[in-house]
């Protein structure tokens, strides 16, 4: 399927959208300030090692002390591979291979998400344009993506050029694994070498500063969105890459031709009147996938709600009556929220554990029908995604690695009014509220008088609906009661003040 990149680019904001068929299925947004930290290499110190949970603290100098589990200590993930013998070693716990305040050489392998840190490693791999390069390990790899039938030659050819680069004085005579990517798998030996060299050189310059540098210090930063946009996600079905700043299209070409010579054909830069995200309705397309409803072209219609926890999509027909028959109404629906779903999943960038509740079918053939149309769909998304199908009460439950923060996460935060909830208490609510305080106030209190500050809307109905009853309490306690609305008050918000 063909594909076109739009980049919009100003100083504090870097936005980039893939389309499909004319319609956004991605976005990337990237802003100076909040730039990611995954692949970010730091040479940390050990704040806290926590044995029952096999894990560690490392200050890596942001507001949260990073997250290391043993899983992710290079000796732990040697131990894994086996010995010559096929007996993998044993994994030592945590708290004998490293001690607090110990400096230690880690990668952010999960940008910090919601209230929890950044998640790290302590196997440094530093990607290159076809290569990616492990220079604590001699494994040598190649993508999963490519065809099995492929891969031992490919894995038997980066063995070679690998083993004849150690041995070249450019490099240093350094060893080191690589894992041949999936945009490597047609290149030329000449190229595998000049990536080779890259990286090498990009490891021996972290090695370098983390000798000279302080812990907490940043020694290796990821590319930029920009430039992991010709890395990254240009791919065969690639037609264009229009970008709207000369500035950035000149240094992308210049990258390009240095990494990746055949992305920089496809660069144009875009001089329209229009600004370039209005040419497909991207920020009208974005708008929408901020909300919880999106609306299908056939009348039916998916409710999206985003937990910590995990995403829940429900299907709906709405007003879709144009089938012959009910059950063929709700197959169309079906067949059209799948590849709805697929779509928000990639546009939202949801990760983690994905429940979408289909309508019911009667029918066994139009249920398969439907998994597999969404298993076709997810299919492109390059996340990675996991589908087990139909649980006993008729859910589709997926899971979708966690990459970076979710759209929603990323634009927006909790209203400040309802704290996130979605709803807020409504006025007669809180006049009870106000009514059992003032009560409550009295039995400990002897004030001159009761003043209550609140939102108009709850004054209102102190005043009308609620009058007698406000009286009654005032008779009770003994003393009076005046009120203040405050316009600047949410309808939660009152205070009670003693006079």
């Amino acid at each position: 399927m063909q594909q076109d990149i739009l980049i919009n680019w100003s100083p504090q904001e870097t936005r980039v959208a893939i389309v499909e068929t004319g319609a956004v299925q991605e976005l990337h947004v990237e802003r100076t300030l909040e730039r990611g930290l995954v692949g970010n290499v730091y040479l940390g110190k050990v704040a806290r090692v926590l044995p029952g949970m096999q894990s560690a603290f490392i200050d890596i100098g942001l507001e949260r002390a990073a997250f290391l589990h043993v899983a992710d200590l290079m000796s732990t993930v040697a131990a894994r591979h086996a010995d010559d013998k096929g007996d993998p070693a044993p994994i030592v716990p945590i708290e004998k291979q490293v001690f607090e305040g110990q400096s230690l050489l880690v990668q952010v392998i999960k940008d910090p998400i919601g209230t929890k840190g950044a998640r790290l490693s302590s196997q440094i791999s530093i990607a290159g344009r076809l290569l990616v390069f492990l220079p604590q390990d001699q494994h040598i790899g190649v993508s999963q993506k490519i065809p099995f039938e492929q891969r031992e030659a490919l894995r038997q050819r980066l063995h070679a050029l690998a083993e004849a680069a150690a041995q070249d004085g450019k490099t240093g005579n350094q060893t080191g694994g690589f894992i041949l990517r999936t945009n490597g798998e047609d290149a030329s030996d000449a190229e595998l070498g000049e990536d080779i060299a890259y990286l090498r050189k990009t490891w021996a310059r972290i090695k370098e500063a983390s000798t000279r540098l302080p812990p907490k210090s940043l020694l290796h930063q990821d590319l930029s969105l920009l430039q992991r946009v010709l890395r990254d996600l240009v791919s065969e079905t690639t037609q264009t890459i229009r970008i709207d700043s000369a500035e950035q299209f000149k240094k992308l070409q210049t990258f390009g031709q240095e990494f990746m010579p055949s992305a920089v054909d496809k660069l144009q830069l875009y001089k329209g009147e229009r600004p370039i995200f209005d040419l497909f309705n991207i920020d009208e397309e974005v708008g929408k996938a901020l909300g919880r409803r999106v609306d299908l072209k056939s009348g039916g219609y998916l409710i999206v709600d985003q937990t910590e926890a995990l995403t829940t999509v429900d299907v709906n027909t709405g007003g879709f009556v144009g089938a012959r028959n009910f059950d063929e109404t709700i197959f169309k629906t079906n067949l059209e929220a799948a590849g709805a779903i697929a779509r928000q999943l990639r546009l939202r960038n949801l990760g983690g554990i994905v429940i979408a509740d289909f309508i019911d079918m009667t029918r066994e053939d139009h249920r398969e029908a439907v998994l597999s149309e969404f298993r076709k769909q997810l299919a492109r998304d390059r996340v990675k995604t996991m589908v087990s199908g139909y649980s006993a009460l008729g859910l589709v439950e997926m899971t979708r690695k966690r990459t970076r923060e979710s759209l929603a996460h990323m634009l927006c935060e909790p209203c400040h009014v309802c704290d996130g909830k979605g709803s807020v208490k409504t006025a007669r609510t809180v006049t009870y509220d106000i009514l059992r305080e003032i009560l409550r106030e009295a039995r400990q209190f002897n004030p001159r008088e009761f003043r209550v500050i609140a939102s108009p809307d709850v004054i209102d109905v102190l005043l009308d609906e609620e009058s007698q009853h406000l009286a009654g309490l005032s008779d009770f306690i003994g003393k009076p009661i005046s009120l203040q609305a405050e316009g600047a008050m949410s309808q939660e918000q009152y205070d009670i003040v003693l006079l």
